[in-house]
């Protein structure tokens, strides 16, 4: 008989917060998360002057002793900063107030330093608010590294709906494809053994079912908009962590947002200069063709999208056609050890170039 030593450990948000002007309860959240008394706020110099400034006044009034850190881009110089930052001032406990970039910043930083943190998103661009990977640029692109899940998650909805329309949508799209990536976990499990969670998976589908259903009322633009939205983010987030990887929110068309990013500067059409495509609005257009390629309901995907206002084709992601095909053909090459729709060698051009145009994404 032979002995079962399966082991797991799966690490989740301690609290949950969503809604309008819960900003106010940072205190009272920080109380239950840390004995220590010395807090770091993590920001960029946008978020410092939305939310970072504000909390630290209500931090400060609770007899916190709180410093700032404003950083610019998700690199690991800059989380390297934070940590000498946060090690000389003895600090108890991080907040990560910002987009995505500050909060995967603040994540690795956490994790480096066996500190806690809390998630405080400003926008709902992509699910990094409550997963436990981050991502971080090289000379390359983007980077996905290992970090750790927030021990909570403060969203207010209020200042989240302030944030540009156009990163509220991403963030959707980014949801949205989650299903042809548990699609790609699904394919690994049967034909290579990788080992599947059904309740991580069932988590990120949910997530995005429930951006699908309420595409409607997420196109109004109001604040409940914003809702829905976060609320999506973060169960992606969490079904991350009880997979224990990014399997669940993260396969092919992942890897063509990357492949994107790692193909270098942008090719962009003519009076479309500055209009950088964002990580989820990228990864919508590859769901798209993965879907296709998975032989499912692609235009399904390509309805939610539409009515949500992110792109599908690569002239509203002001990306040339050309490097939408390349970056198909060679986005396997990204993680290569994660089996997909793609193979293990990848698409040819005609076939890359066959399902853009066939989705009507060139």
């Amino acid at each position: 008989m032979v002995r079962f030593t399966k082991s797991k450990t799966m690490v989740f948000p301690r609290e949950i917060i969503v809604g309008h002007k819960v900003t106010s309860e940072v205190a009272e959240l920080c109380k239950r998360i840390s004995k220590g008394n010395s807090i770091l706020v993590v920001n960029d110099k946008i978020t410092k002057k939305l939310s970072g400034d504000y909390i630290c006044k209500i931090l400060q009034k609770a007899d916190y002793n709180v410093v700032d850190k404003i950083v610019t881009s998700p690199t690991i110089n800059q989380v390297n900063d934070v940590i000498k930052y946060a090690k000389n001032n003895d600090i108890d406990l991080l907040l990560g107030v910002g987009g995505g970039s500050v909060i995967d910043i603040t994540k690795l930083a956490a994790f480096d330093l066996s500190t806690p943190f809390i998630s405080v998103p400003t926008s709902a661009a992509h699910d990094g608010i409550a997963s436990p990977r981050a991502s971080l640029k090289d000379k390359k692109g983007s980077v996905s590294k290992t970090a750790v899940s927030p021990f909570a998650i403060l969203a207010d909805t209020e200042i989240i709906h302030k944030a540009p329309y156009r990163m509220l949508a991403s963030g959707c799209a980014d949801v949205i494809s989650n299903i042809p990536a548990v699609m790609d976990w699904e394919l690994a499990h049967r034909l290579k053994g990788e080992e599947f969670s059904s309740h991580a998976a069932v988590l990120a589908k949910t997530a995005a079912e429930l951006i699908i259903e309420n595409a409607d009322e997420i196109k109004t633009k109001t604040e409940e908009s914003s809702w829905f939205a976060v609320k999506a983010t973060i169960v992606s987030g969490v079904a991350m962590s009880v997979a224990g990887n990014t399997r669940p929110a993260s396969g092919a068309e992942h890897m063509f947002s990357h492949m994107l990013d790692h193909l270098g500067p942008r090719i962009f059409l003519k009076g479309r200069k500055n209009k950088r495509s964002l990580h989820g609005e990228q990864c919508g257009i590859g769901a798209i063709m993965t879907m296709y390629l998975h032989g499912g309901d692609w235009q399904m995907i390509k309805n939610s999208l539409k009515k949500i206002g992110a792109p599908t084709t690569s002239e509203e992601l002001h990306i040339s056609k050309k490097k939408i095909v390349e970056a198909l053909t060679k986005c396997h090459e990204i993680r290569p050890e994660r089996y997909t729709i793609l193979g293990e060698t990848g698409l040819t051009e005609d076939a890359a170039k066959k399902a853009a145009k066939t989705t009507g994404v060139i």
